[in-house]
């Protein structure tokens, strides 16, 4: 070790003047080797309490520590379970998890450390510090099987037969598998490295441990279904002790990882057992169980489960229970396009391969059909009825109730699957071409949603063709042999001659599709961006409703904090996982105003980390995937271009920010902006006010027969000619000339039409408050 690794060994050991020189010199630890850290870490647990400098070096390397997956050599792993000896009767702990994260990460032969780690086990069974269980299993096998036993008897007390069986099996397994579960059940450390990447698969490959994850997950439904029969008392959130909910939540990640067959249905027993009280109180058997599933979903996500968390969802009673879910179905959503290999796997249902659910009731034939969503029709001699017949009503209620809630399931299928599939973009998830044929686009409930979506298919390497099958049919061997690969479409990868017909083939033939494709933003490096380098500035310095950005973050599957007036409240950054797993974007925010019936923020800069190491690093913009780059740009418009409050017409501030409202709410459009135009045209033709528009640069102009008037394209705010008086027009909720075709879903496009049909119309205007600013000028 030599250079600024060995001068911070130094300053952390026995520190000479110098050190103490130049303040901050030990800053960077980022440059740091895996292996330079691995030697640091042990140092800096021994450096509590020492000089000034000791404890500023200490703190920089263990923040590396926490952020990088640190390599050690057996020298360096003895002398961390040294270090965890140290000082032992001042601390009254130690963290043990260290001590296990070394011997995973040692690069030669574990060093004896039974010494250190049998004094480690005794002194935290004696002060009773049993908060790391899992790591102070792995510590206890290294001392020798007679302590293992005692703490394993130690831990099992009063935790609950679920754990005990946990903690039995973990004591039976090897000692490099006790090291392996300790690393993937993650114990609390202050500063302990992220766990390592391969640890989950690692510990789904030991067959005893998976053996008990199907055992737990089967004896939890087995106590939720008692509950449920009356055979065990209901006691609200007392079905399972807090050590078996961890359990249950391991052997859940375990079994999903794996992605065990027998897991979906046991899930769709267990969850809806565990959600609703047997009684009609609005309480739950167990909440804290039905969180951790959920979390265990946002780690190895399976569409199954993804369906079962909305439809359990639907059915809670608890008020609170539902909007949790929620935030927490947006992460199991973002995480589920990520895993291309399960994401997109779909029941059938019993529909048939025409795309219909058909049931006999009686005279009459109940018939389901999957399209933008699921719907339920009643026939009578192949003719379809308006409402449920009286005979059905009458003497098929349970079945009724029971279709109802089947078409409630196919909707949820059809929310994953879309979800999946555009969170995929970054992913650059390709498919099998007989498994997406098969299995998507000739699917009976996933096919009417995946044939609206343009693909392309690899004819030879690297040439793809374009298609669509709702258009053209699903292509068949020979033409598309069963290895070739599949992948959506993206503007992005194509000519704009290319997506000029697409978007001209959609509104033609009237295709609406599941999300936004053919007329999909694109964003590309500015020179701006170029100049910068590592950040981007496209979209700082605007004013937003801060708690509108919130949920938008969670709805696109960005984590933040929440800010407000406290301490470490005013700033942060959202971010969001790109790219399988391998790129990160950040979005950084601050806190602008607060006040009980508003709160402001204002935007900053975007940046980009790739994943190194387990660790996360910044990148230059110019090195980022173009899609990935594009995606998270996409994300960034929506949401400055949906809360900012230059698009809220009844902004009556003053100052700074009447100031930023007149000039972003008739700005240069953004691309979000630019698509809606380009749709526009194509739209407007086709309505019967086409005479009276068009489009002239920034704005949609609107010939009434009162004013002219011209709409953003980006805000839809409204100035009138010839002065160019503001026009406050507030939305209603009512949406005129809402049969208009759009090929696809998009709020400010729908709210431009529905005020550029009314002004079209000036005349008929009966509300007074829009009258007189037309005929007075501006308010």
């Amino acid at each position: 070790m030599d250079g600024p690794a060995a001068r911070m060994l130094r300053a952390m050991t026995d520190p000479a003047p110098e050190d103490a020189e130049y303040h901050g010199w030990w800053a960077d630890a980022s440059r740091l080797s895996d292996e330079d850290l691995g030697t640091l870490l042990p140092a800096a647990y021994a450096a509590v309490g020492r000089a000034p400098v000791s404890t500023s070096v200490r703190f920089a390397v263990e923040g590396e520590g926490r952020e990088r997956q640190p390599r050690y050599t057996p020298d360096a792993c003895r002398r961390m379970f040294d270090a965890l000896g140290q000082g032992l009767e001042q601390r009254k702990w130690a963290d043990v998890r260290l001590g296990a994260g070394a011997l995973l990460r040692c690069a030669g032969p574990w060093p004896d450390v039974a010494g250190q780690a049998r004094t480690l086990v005794l002194f935290l069974l004696a002060e009773r510090r049993l908060d790391q269980p899992y790591a102070l299993l792995a510590v206890a096998g290294v001392a020798g099987p007679g302590l293992l036993r005692e703490v394993a008897d130690r831990l099992a007390d009063g935790g609950g037969p679920i754990a005990r069986d946990e903690i039995d099996v973990i004591a039976g397994l090897g000692v490099e598998e006790r090291v392996v579960v300790a690393e993937f059940a993650a114990d609390g450390s202050h500063t302990g490295p992220p766990t390592a990447e391969d640890a989950a698969e690692r510990a789904a490959g030991i067959p005893a441990y998976a053996g008990f994850a199907r055992r737990a997950l089967e004896a939890a439904a087995g106590r939720a279904r008692a509950i449920q029969d009356g055979t065990v008392p209901y006691r609200a959130d007392k079905a399972f002790a807090s050590g078996e909910v961890k359990a249950l939540g391991h052997a859940a990640r375990i079994a999903l990882l794996r992605d065990e067959p027998w897991l979906p249905a046991l899930l769709a027993r267990l969850l809806p057992d565990v959600s609703v009280a047997p009684t009609q109180a609005k309480t739950l058997p167990s909440q804290a169980l039905l969180y951790e599933i959920v979390r265990a979903a946002e780690d190895f996500p399976i569409p199954e489960l993804v369906t079962t968390i909305r439809t359990v969802r639907g059915s809670v009673r608890h008020a609170g229970v539902p909007k949790q879910l929620d935030k927490m179905l947006k992460r199991v959503e973002a995480a589920l396009a990520e895993r291309a290999d399960v994401a997109l796997r779909l029941p059938d249902l019993g529909f048939g391969p025409d795309g219909a659910y058909r049931r006999d009731l009686g005279a009459h034939t109940a018939v389901i059909t999957a399209g933008e969503k699921a719907a339920l029709v009643f026939e009578k001699d192949g003719k379809a009825l308006k409402s449920v017949p009286a005979a059905v009503r009458r003497d098929h209620k349970a079945e009724v109730k029971e279709l109802r809630e089947l078409a409630k399931r196919v909707d949820a299928h059809l929310t994953t699957l879309v979800r999946a599939l555009e969170g995929g973009y970054t992913a650059g998830a390709v498919h099998g071409f007989g498994r997406w044929r098969d299995g998507l686009a000739r699917h009976p409930v996933a096919g009417p949603t995946v044939r609206r979506l343009i693909w392309e298919v690899e004819e030879a390497p690297g040439e793809w063709r374009a298609v669509l099958p709702e258009t053209g049919g699903v292509p068949d061997a020979p033409d598309a042999p069963d290895a070739a690969g599949v992948r959506l479409w993206h503007p992005l990868r194509s000519a704009p001659d290319e997506v000029r017909a697409w978007r001209d083939l959609l509104v033609e033939r009237r295709i609406r599709q599941p999300f936004k494709q053919a007329f999909r933003e694109v964003y590309l490096l500015t020179p701006a961006e170029e100049r910068t380098g590592a950040y981007s500035n496209r979209f700082a310095a605007h004013l937003v409703h801060y708690r509108r950005m919130f949920a938008l973050f969670r709805a696109r599957g960005w984590t933040s904090r929440l800010l407000g007036p406290w301490d470490g409240g005013y700033e942060d950054e959202a971010a969001r996982v790109l790219g399988a797993g391998e790129w990160r974007a950040r979005f950084a925010h601050v806190l602008a105003d607060w006040q009980d019936e508003l709160a402001l923020a204002g935007t900053d800069r975007v940046t980009f980390e790739r994943r190194d190491g387990g660790a996360w690093r910044e990148a230059p913009l110019s090195e980022v995937p173009p899609l990935v780059f594009s995606e998270a740009m996409r994300d960034v418009d929506l949401f400055v271009g949906v809360t900012s409050i230059a698009a809220d017409p009844e902004w009556s501030g003053d100052g700074e920010t009447r100031r930023y409202w007149e000039r972003s709410g008739f700005a240069e459009l953004t691309e979000s902006a630019a698509a809606r135009r380009d749709a526009l045209a194509r739209i407007l033709p086709r309505t019967k006010i086409a005479e009276r528009c068009s489009l002239d640069g920034r704005f949609l102009v609107v010939r009434g027969d009162l004013r002219t008037y011209k709409v953003h394209l980006g805000s839809a705010n409204i100035l009138m000619e010839p002065d160019d008086a503001y026009l406050c027009i507030v939305p209603s909720g009512r949406t005129a000339g809402g049969t208009v075709f759009l090929p696809f879903e998009d709020g400010r496009l729908s709210l431009i039409l529905s005020k550029a049909f009314l002004l079209a119309g000036d005349t008929a205007i009966t509300d007074e408050s829009i009258l007189a600013q037309i005929k007075g000028g501006a308010r």
